[in-house]
């Protein structure tokens, strides 16, 4: 059972997807950011009310770049600069494609609590990083050509047996950049972040599918 008494602030960050090689600079007007900046401001909307503030995270290069991780290198900053500004604070992470694999990566870090993976680039069981005690929210759209949500489901169960507090929630013909019920997405991780990382009771989204 969750403990709903932790009071304690809470910082989500959101992290763009990207491609597996890229070392040209990340640019703001690059569509993966360009998406992800609007994504940040739709659950900022819907997170204040809660307390919980919302920051996206800035590349430094496109790709993720083999064993160089960039996009992971650049999440591990976003949280420390978080912690130094906040102190102990609750930490959600949200990524999309790309960036669900740096949030699985991240996943271990100190404070981090809740993750999202939109429609997650998990090429090598990524979500076997996940540490067993966190929640984890895959959601995913059943016609997403770009990355298999077969496999993402199939490592979300994996990390429900790991002790992962895990679950799936799949968008019928749905595909990979968010646009089909745009609405849905920003609901669904706003929902999930506000059950796990507000201290308020509430049904998570995605309990019917849990794993």
């Amino acid at each position: 059972m969750d403990d709903f008494s932790d009071r304690r602030p809470a910082h989500v960050l959101v992290l763009p997807g990207g491609r597996p090689v890229g070392t040209t600079p990340a640019r703001p007007w690059h569509p993966p950011q360009v998406r992800m900046r609007l994504f940040a401001g739709a659950l900022r909307g819907r997170l204040r009310k809660y307390g919980i503030a919302v920051d996206l995270v800035d590349y430094r290069y496109r790709g993720w770049n083999d064993d160089h991780l960039s996009p992971v290198r650049d999440g591990l900053r976003a949280i420390e600069s978080v912690v130094r500004r906040r102190g102990d604070v609750r930490i959600g992470l949200v990524g999309h494609a790309m960036g669900a694999r740096a949030v699985a990566h991240l996943a271990g870090q100190h404070g981090v609590e809740s993750l999202v993976a939109l429609a997650p680039w998990w090429p090598t069981d990524d979500a076997d990083l996940i540490p067993a005690g966190r929640h984890l929210l895959v959601a995913h759209g059943t016609e997403d050509t770009r990355t298999d949500p077969r496999a993402a489901q199939s490592q979300v169960m994996a990390a429900g047996q790991r002790g992962v507090h895990a679950r799936w929630r799949p968008l019928p013909g749905g595909g990979h950049f968010l646009l089909a019920d745009p609405h849905w997405w920003a609901d669904t991780t706003a929902d999930f972040l506000t059950c796990t990382l507000s201290g308020k009771p509430t049904t998570c989204p995605g309990d019917d599918h849990a794993s």
